[in-house]
């Protein structure tokens, strides 16, 4: 098949996630076109293994010091650019598009009428899930930013529905020996100097602080390691660290869930999404979650065990066998096969 992938890029959990399922399905003999947009081309670090691929503006939040900015969002759309995009698309040889909640991908499809299937997080929310600060808004926003036909929700729990548990690297090691006393911290949407100063009062660990552009060169300021991401030093951090603290993004948590990570949450203000995982993550009891942050409340969630790997299986291999089989109507049974490939069940 030809598949046009659409990868929404102003997360690094997106571009994860995808990365995997994308890479399988050329491994199947599929060939893959991709499609990033959200984030700037010079922005866009490590993603040679998804060529070929186009970047577009397409549509994104902004955020200052933890909170989505409603206005400056609305005025920093480019809504004439953004459709000129899709109606200039060629879309002559695709036969199928997948997206992880990209826009432009998921309306070329509409556009073009080719089957459309949707692979992330944010399309478990079309059902009755668990959710935290939604409003009539916030929910118009989630089912229809980046419409599908198939929409395939990934999550922590399936809460009685056609829902996958997350896509976790393959290469992520879980025997790795881990250093009791190093936390992995990334909080790219708060200010990199309110993350500082908190940590500051926290002298018993060293805290590996990760930025999303924001930091240039590797620093090491005592028992604080700011680092300029790359995908292989922050994986390592990720498996040698005894917890992680980090916004209420969806990947970043299902990876220190898999390997067996404490974890704590700060959700995004304003963003219904962060909001929800927040929630999730307090109701399934998979970590801690402060609103603001407190070093207080990071000291006393340093003291708490860590619980046992979630362990998810391969959903990634198994999405891209599924996809090459063309029997998309059965997502229950798809479902129903992946979560008794998991480890330990929460919830």
């Amino acid at each position: 098949m030809n598949i046009l992938y659409g990868v929404q890029a102003t997360g690094n959990g997106h571009i994860s996630r995808s990365r995997e399922v994308v890479s399988k399905l050329k491994k199947l003999g599929h060939n893959v076109r991709v499609v990033f947009s959200g984030r700037a081309a010079d922005e866009l670090t490590e993603v040679d293994e998804f060529e070929p691929y186009t970047v577009y503006a397409g549509l994104t939040f902004q955020t200052r010091k933890g909170k989505i900015r409603v206005l400056r969002t609305a005025a920093r759309l480019n809504l004439p650019g953004f459709y000129r995009d899709i109606f200039s698309f060629d879309t002559s040889d695709i036969d199928l598009v997948v997206t992880d909640f990209e826009p432009i991908s998921a309306r070329v499809a509409r556009r073009s009428k080719i089957p459309s299937i949707g692979i992330g997080h944010q399309y478990a929310f079309v059902h009755r899930i668990p959710m935290a600060g939604a409003n009539p808004v916030s929910r118009w926003v989630l089912t229809n930013f980046a419409p599908v036909d198939i929409p395939i929700g990934l999550h922590w729990h399936h809460f009685g529905f056609p829902i996958l548990p997350p896509i976790i690297p393959d290469h992520l090691r879980v025997d790795r020996a881990v250093d009791e006393k190093k936390i992995l911290v990334y909080l790219p949407f708060e200010s990199l100097s309110d993350v500082t100063d908190t940590l500051e009062a926290i002298p018993t660990h060293h805290f590996y602080i990760y930025g999303s552009g924001k930091i240039d060169q590797a620093t090491d300021r005592g028992h604080l390691h700011l680092r300029p991401f790359s995908r292989q030093g922050f994986l390592n951090d990720l498996e040698e660290c005894s917890g992680v603290v980090c916004n209420a993004g969806f990947e970043l948590a299902s990876e220190a869930l898999h390997i067996g990570k404490k974890l704590l949450v700060k959700p995004l203000k304003g963003q219904p999404e962060q909001l929800s995982n927040a929630l999730a993550i307090s109701k399934l009891g998979l970590g801690g979650v402060m609103n603001h942050l407190d070093a207080q409340h990071i000291g006393r969630w340093l003291q708490r065990p860590a619980d046992p790997p979630v362990t998810y299986p391969d959903v990634a291999r198994i999405l891209a066998n599924w996809l090459a089989e063309g029997r998309w109507e059965d997502l229950d049974g798809l479902a129903r096969i992946v979560w008794q490939q998991t480890g330990r069940q929460v919830g």
